[in-house]
């Protein structure tokens, strides 16, 4: 049984210009590579996956910004409710704007949402977390999770957001480790 619970509803989410607010994070982490692979270091980048609750593809966890906590905070709290993963929330990716399908309401009769990225690196998978029974978490190679991601959105924060940040970063000597 997990302690943690899902927030649900909609009465504490936020929306700017008829569209409602999200937040989320592309969650990482680096393992060790026989070849040298995506790193300099001999170490690959995977993120993690959550299979979608509604259909085919899997997705990176996100979900509405509440008012009562700010866009990070919300980016973190979704990676624990859907993926059960906790870290560093590092930078910003993007925003990402997209038509949700299953969510239209009065404030966004047509269901237009902007997504708030941004890159975690995971410290801590959980044992147990709020949307385990609904959700299972995949760890993919960059590639793997491109072909395999449900949304076009998502594949953009990844192409263009995470994989542009991640090899900035790499470019100026600031790989992420276990030490940070």
């Amino acid at each position: 049984m997990c302690d943690l619970v899902a927030r649900t509803g909609r009465l504490q989410q936020r929306y700017e210009d008829g569209a409602r607010l999200v937040a989320g994070c592309i969650p990482f982490r680096y393992i060790n590579s026989e070849e040298n692979g995506e790193s300099e270091s001999g170490k690959v980048v995977q993120v993690l996956m959550i299979n979608s609750s509604s259909g085919p593809g899997l997705l990176f966890p996100k979900g509405g910004w509440e008012n009562d906590e700010t866009v990070r905070e919300a980016a973190a709290r979704e990676a624990v409710e859907e993926a059960g993963v906790r870290g560093v929330l590092m930078d910003f990716l993007g925003d990402y704007e997209f038509k949700s399908k299953t969510h239209q309401d009065e404030f966004s009769p047509e269901g237009l949402c902007k997504a708030a990225m941004y890159a975690l690196y995971v410290k801590e998978e959980l044992e147990t977390w709020p949307e385990q029974d609904s959700r299972t978490r995949t760890w993919l190679g960059i590639e793997e999770a491109v072909e395999n991601c449900r949304h076009a959105w998502m594949k953009d924060a990844l192409v263009e957001g995470f994989c542009k940040w991640h090899k900035e970063k790499l470019a100026n000597g600031e790989e992420i480790t276990n030490e940070d």
